[in-house]
């Protein structure tokens, strides 16, 4: 049986970096199922931040509001795109509520192996992406969670 790996996006270039680190970590022949999960923050005050998938930021402040939707959706595609030649499947989800909550279910349902996300990403916000979803995902999830940094120039 393979690895299960959910890699965590907020549409930062961190969280894309994060996802081409694994090659570098994992064999992809070893891995099973790699899910790419994005969350949507129902009381979010900002948009969904889209760096990598070239939508750019919603001016509506509605974060139900299908522009949200499509701009976490084409996150996702972006990083599920670093995993197109791996040979086991490869999924995306939109999820919506809490950022670490959320991210912790998505491993469970997976039955995950590990989570890889980045730290010190500017997601939603930093205040709710920089570091206390990593710390909160660190202490409820079912799996190791690679918290990705970004490299000191």
């Amino acid at each position: 049986m393979g690895t299960k790996v959910v890699v965590a996006t907020d549409g930062s270039l961190e969280s894309l970096q994060a996802a081409r680190a694994l090659p570098a970590l994992l064999d992809e022949a070893e891995v099973q199922e790699v899910l790419v999960v994005a969350v949507l923050s129902p009381t979010a005050a900002v948009p969904f931040r889209d760096e990598i998938g070239g939508r750019g930021s919603a001016a509506s402040p509605d974060p139900t509001a299908p522009s949200y939707r499509q701009e976490a959706e084409s996150a996702v595609a972006v990083v599920a795109q670093e995993f197109s030649a791996w040979p086991g499947r490869v999924r995306t989800q939109v999820r919506s509520g809490s950022a670490a909550a959320e991210i912790v279910e998505a491993a469970e349902e997976a039955r995950a192996d590990l989570i890889v996300m980045a730290s010190g990403s500017k997601g939603l916000t930093r205040t709710v992406l920089l570091g206390s979803t990593a710390t909160r995902v660190q202490h409820s999830a079912p799996c190791s969670v690679l918290v990705w940094r970004q490299p000191r120039s």
